[in-house]
């Protein structure tokens, strides 16, 4: 008879609810060791086979270096800040989180903070301990019947869509890259932004903090909302302007807000602590008994999982390509990747299709990396989830994104290029790129001739305009009155004084101000900025 092997051993770096310790205890043995220094971890490492961690325990290259039987590390929470994904991935060790662990949790405090504002609990509740009965002060608004607009419509927005309906609210939604079949599907009404700030009662937050999110709710989007508003972030803080923000509850333009987080985490003393109208809570949103139980249950079963060989369930890195596959589209992985950030900034509307076309020798290979590494693209300026080989799909198909795939032998001019189309409701973007040099570069876009190597610190200035005299010479001397300084130009056009394209390359952020005395100049269409 066999003698079983001996249990494999898990490190708990980070206090986890006791659910998930006692899942693991079932089939690993199972130390429990918190507030570890960075050296401790290091030394610790070596003998053992999975790592449980949250955000206090960071988890270095170096710490790796030394975890030769490592084969897991389990993040027990959404974010893998603390973790080097990089070296991790080199070392063939599995990230994994617990990324919908707290989605109920979140969208049941948003709720609660609607529900205060709506009714102004606590207020009231300082008053009456203050020995005062000021009811007449305190008249609130019934839910039933108004309108609650989201900004995201991701689970947590989703879900706190499912409350609202319950409570007999009309439920508008926005979010470019949710399809519109799937927001009507859960019983909201897709709308543009603009609609949703003029006719929502109350707006919540549901958004991650990105380039394009941040201070995305400000004076000028506070002006364009109802008279009496009321707005509740539980998301990220940043994503409204909170000076902007108390400027509005002060003018009366916004009736009240709620507030889970905040630019700065603790933020100290606050001038909007001052301000009764606003209700304060210290990023409580997934801070739930049963949230944390979720969590740990979670981690413990994708450590349980990749431990005897099976496919965790959200796993956040990419396994190794084999050097076969790695020598052929490797150097396209990075133009994939930055034709997918590219499009989803040049696109403006409903997101409604995407079609992927590989040309060349690497359509004879395996293109999910490819793949992978374009919708990596597509959501980095839209989303704080960490895409990769593994989760690529997934995540894409938790989004409702259908991907249409072609494979093509060979192109008329390059030797191995990929074609990004997506369209949307107002229109259609194509960006094509190959590899120059092992750099990638961008050849087209909208089917008009560009070549142009990024520099991945820089920004993209791309501008549809008339082709005619001048228009080189308008846009950079205004650019040069800003103190921008162009660092490459490319012009594409579709015939001598027709339809044209200039792309440039610049060193330094163009404001909103700049956009728009860009997109003023007479011939010039439009103007997108590309951050990259």
């Amino acid at each position: 008879m066999t003698e079983p092997g001996p249990r494999p051993r898990v490190l708990v770096a980070d206090p986890i609810a006791d659910e998930g310790i006692a899942l693991l205890k079932q089939e690993a043995e199972v130390d429990v060791r918190t507030g570890l220094s960075a050296g401790e971890l290091r030394e610790a490492l070596a003998g053992y086979e999975a790592l449980v961690v949250r955000s206090e325990a960071k988890v270095t290259a170096d710490a790796l270096a030394n975890a030769g039987r490592l084969q897991i590390v389990a993040r027990a929470g959404t974010g893998v800040d603390n973790v080097d994904l990089e070296a991790a991935t080199e070392r063939g060790i599995v990230v994994v989180n617990a990324p919908r662990g707290n989605t109920i949790a979140a969208a049941e405090h948003a709720f609660a903070l609607l529900v205060a504002l709506a009714r102004h609990i606590p207020r009231a509740d300082r008053s009456l301990r203050g020995g005062e009965w000021r009811r007449r002060d305190f008249m609130g608004a019934e839910l039933r019947g108004h309108t609650l607009g989201l900004v995201g419509f991701g689970p947590i927005g989703s879900e706190m869509a499912r409350r609202a309906l319950a409570f007999e609210m009309n439920v508008v939604a926005h979010d470019p890259f949710v399809p519109v079949e799937r927001v009507r599907a859960l019983g909201a009404q897709p709308v543009e932004l603009d609609r949703l700030y003029a006719e929502s009662d109350f707006i919540s937050v549901h958004t991650p903090l990105t380039a394009s999110t941040q201070g995305m709710i400000a004076r000028d989007q506070f002006a364009a909302m109802k008279d009496g508003v009321r707005l509740v972030n539980a998301a990220r803080g940043g994503i409204i302007d909170e000076n902007d923000l108390l400027e509005a509850v002060r003018s009366g333009k916004v009736a009240g807000a709620a507030l889970d987080v905040f630019t700065s985490e603790p933020p100290g003393e606050h001038p909007l602590f001052e301000e009764e109208r606003i209700i304060v809570t210290p990023h409580l949103a997934g801070s739930t008994v049963e949230a944390q139980e979720r969590i740990a249950i979670d981690i413990a079963e994708q450590v349980l999982d990749v431990l005897a060989g099976r496919p965790p369930r959200y796993p956040v890195n990419a396994p190794l390509v084999p050097p076969e596959t790695l020598e052929v589209v490797g150097p396209y992985i990075a133009v994939a990747e930055l034709l997918g950030t590219v499009a989803t900034q040049l696109l403006s509307g409903q997101l409604t299709t995407i079609d992927l076309s590989f040309f060349g020798e690497i359509a004879e290979h395996d293109v999910t990396p490819l793949k992978a590494f374009a919708i990596r693209g597509l959501l980095r300026p839209i989303s704080e989830q960490n895409v990769n080989l593994v989760n690529a799909t997934s995540i894409a198909e938790a989004r409702g994104w259908t991907i249409d795939e072609r494979l093509r032998a060979s192109h008329e001019e390059f030797h191995n290029l990929i074609e990004l189309r997506v369209g949307s409701s107002e229109a259609q973007v194509t960006v094509s790129g190959t590899a120059s040099h092992s750099r990638p570069t961008i050849v087209r876009i909208n089917d008009l001739d560009i070549d142009i190597v990024p520099d991945p610190n820089g920004f993209l200035l791309v501008c549809e305009n008339e082709d005619r005299p001048g228009m080189i010479g308008s846009l950079g001397t205004l650019l040069g009155s800003r103190d921008i300084n162009i660092s490459a130009m490319r012009v594409g056009r579709s015939s001598p004084r027709g339809r044209a394209l200039m792309v440039l390359m610049v060193d330094d952020e163009p404001d909103a101000d700049a956009l728009d005395l860009i997109a003023a100049v007479e011939g010039i269409g439009s103007a997108r900025l590309v951050r990259l």
